[in-house]
């Protein structure tokens, strides 16, 4: 039966432990927090089971300190956990929590830091140690650490560790200890491998199980947004405008993945870094930190960070690509809504991966309700709201009898409304970001893929089967295709290296772009087809992976090669008359063309 403690004072622990809660503005224990910490405090070994997200740390880190002697300069609380970030953020509680605890020292250590620093860090005898498996073993073979005098011992996210393969290096671990410590182990699930080292290593242990509904925390707005991959970015912008956000994470797959969409929201303007396995762990901390400290607002991440990394201002939770597996996602959700606090998860989902949202679904036993596509109305909404907003701020700060007396003078000489001028003022103040929003473009229709006309008159110049038939107000000089207004999608043109000469038709370029790139027919812009090759506008922003991939792919069996315009190398192009699109030809087709040009060489003259 559960604690029913309301308030950390009840629960017995040391005046300087209550000052740092007080400080850091906890009021009142989890449920977790409120059954571990009387059993942690009366040194009695302990199974604590219950979801991430609901205060774990806590609840084995305050009753560990409050047992510490300070007085003794060697390591006193042992705590393994699976990953790097984990550890920093358990050693930060640590730290947070004894911030009252004069000369109390906590050592993480984890693999890709540098070792001499961590040996110079051990001689200085740490309290306590926090540490991955990995190098904890280290440390343990070349004799840089002696765990048998420790009093304590915490086996955190103990299921993780045996999903990673770590579950024969705490065996490991453990045989170094005394074996008269106190242990707790704490996990979201109890596997019969754990099981089997709590029998093995823990003695007589209390089982402290917290039940939970669902996988997800109820404190968590879960919703979704049909977005295929080109339409990804887009649909982020949006959400950014709409949303009233303090710090979010951005998830995506691949380590390629969490650079481009930092660039591209840093060229739209946002506070935004990235954090990836590529990454030296010096970088990574320091990128965590500026979320921390506000320095930036947005972290776009691969899994590495779904785990073990806490930062209080994460607001939402962004699942720009769907994760592979449903525990995936509630990792990665769990960076949000903790500690009581509201939060919200927005999971972009395409057509081809609705399936894998049913799975997750099933598994959070929780809907996840759909959400619409911001509309230009609703981001033009909250331009306004923030404009007025700003300005109510800077009218505090602004010399009004100076102004107002310029004000008066302008309006005197213009003889203007003093309204005309404070329009003119507010426009420029907005002009690099308008409060009026224009409506997204219509989606583009289908390739015009005409065959030819049923009838025509006699003699009238026949449209090739293998270029775009183009109205007649579209005759003049091709040009690329500006980008849509603000609310449209940017439209970049790419050239593929096969054309008339390969028999290539707009059909088939649609085609391979769309089954291949998963993007959609009516977001395929202008097609041109010359004689040796041919230009397709596509929106902007796609994906490196896609791009490699297209350039792999065949059309009527010759690879397109696909490049973009302006960064394609100069290529050789034969010796043949340009092909020209009907709107721009008054001529005789290509078919008449060829022809004439097979009587002629056969002596007969050509007919006019």
């Amino acid at each position: 039966m559960l604690n029913q403690t309301t308030s950390f004072q009840e629960l017995g622990l040391p005046e300087p432990l209550l000052n740092a809660l007080n400080k850091v503005g906890y009021e009142t224990p989890s449920p977790i927090q409120a059954a571990s910490i009387p059993v942690l405090l009366s040194g009695s070994d302990m199974i604590g089971q219950a979801q991430t997200g609901t205060g774990k740390t806590a609840a084995f880190a305050l009753p560990m300190l409050a047992r510490v002697d300070i007085t003794q300069n060697h390591p006193q609380v042992l705590v393994l956990t699976p990953t790097r970030e984990l550890a920093i953020q358990v050693a930060e509680a640590f730290q947070t929590y004894a911030s009252f605890m004069k000369d109390f020292h906590v050592l993480p250590l984890y693999g890709g830091q540098d070792f001499s620093n961590q040996l110079r860090q051990l001689k200085r005898g740490p309290h306590v140690i926090v540490g991955t498996p990995g190098r904890l073993l280290d440390h343990l073979r070349r004799g840089s650490l002696n765990i048998g005098g420790i009093h304590a011992l915490v086996l955190d996210e103990a299921d993780e560790m045996l999903r990673m393969g770590f579950i024969d290096d705490v065996e490991d671990i453990l045989t170094h200890t005394s074996g008269e410590q106190q242990t707790a182990l704490f996990s979201a699930t109890l596997p019969e491998p754990i099981r089997r080292v709590s029998k093995r290593f823990l003695n007589n242990p209390e089982h402290v199980k917290i039940e939970a509904k669902t996988t997800t925390v109820d404190t968590i707005d879960q919703s979704y947004l049909i977005a295929n991959n080109n339409q990804k970015m887009d649909a982020l912008t949006r959400i950014l405008e709409v949303e009233d956000f303090d710090g979010i994470i951005i998830f995506v797959r691949t380590r390629g993945a969490t650079t481009e969409v930092t660039e591209k929201l840093i060229a739209r303007g946002h506070a935004c870094g990235a954090i990836n396995g590529d990454m030296n762990q010096s970088m990574r901390e320091r990128m965590i930190s500026q979320l921390k400290k506000g320095s930036i607002d947005i972290l776009v991440a691969t899994d590495v960070a779904a785990r073990g990394l806490d930062v209080d201002r994460i607001s939402h939770v962004i699942n720009y690509d769907i994760p592979y597996d449903s525990e995936a996602y509630v990792h990665r959700i769990g960076r949000t809504g903790r500690a009581g606090r509201q939060g919200k998860a927005i999971l972009f989902v395409s057509h081809r991966e609705q399936r894998m949202l049913r799975i997750i679904e099933n598994a959070t036993g929780k809907a996840i309700d759909r959400m619409a596509f911001p509309s230009s109305a609703e981001i033009a909404a909250q331009r306004r709201e923030r404009f007025k907003e700003n300005l109510v701020a800077a009218m505090a700060e602004t010399p009004q009898p100076f102004f107002n007396t310029l004000i008066k003078e302008l309006c005197d000489e213009l003889s203007c409304a003093p309204e005309q001028i404070a329009a003119t003022l507010a426009f420029q103040l907005q002009k690099e970001r308008p409060l009026e929003v224009a409506d997204p473009a219509p989606d583009r229709k289908k390739r015009d893929r005409k065959e030819k006309p049923e009838s025509k008159a006699k003699g009238s110049p026949s449209p090739s089967p293998k270029t775009n038939e183009a109205p007649k107000e579209d005759a003049a000089p091709r040009k690329r295709r500006p980008a849509p207004a603000s609310g449209g999608i940017a439209m970049q043109e790419y050239r593929l290296e096969v054309g008339a000469e390969h028999d290539v038709t707009p059909r088939d370029i649609v085609g391979a772009i769309a089954n291949e790139a998963d993007v959609d027919s009516s977001y395929i812009g202008h097609i041109y087809i010359e004689e040796s090759y041919s230009t397709v506008e596509l929106p902007e922003g796609m994906p490196e992976e896609i791009f490699q991939h297209l350039r792999r792919v065949r059309i009527r069996n010759h690879p397109m090669k696909i490049s973009l315009v302006g960064d394609a190398p100069a290529l050789a192009v034969p010796e043949k008359p340009r092909r020209k699109s009907p709107a721009k030809t008054n001529g005789p087709s290509r078919a008449k063309k060829h022809a004439t040009k097979r009587k002629t060489k056969a002596g007969k003259p050509a007919r006019k």
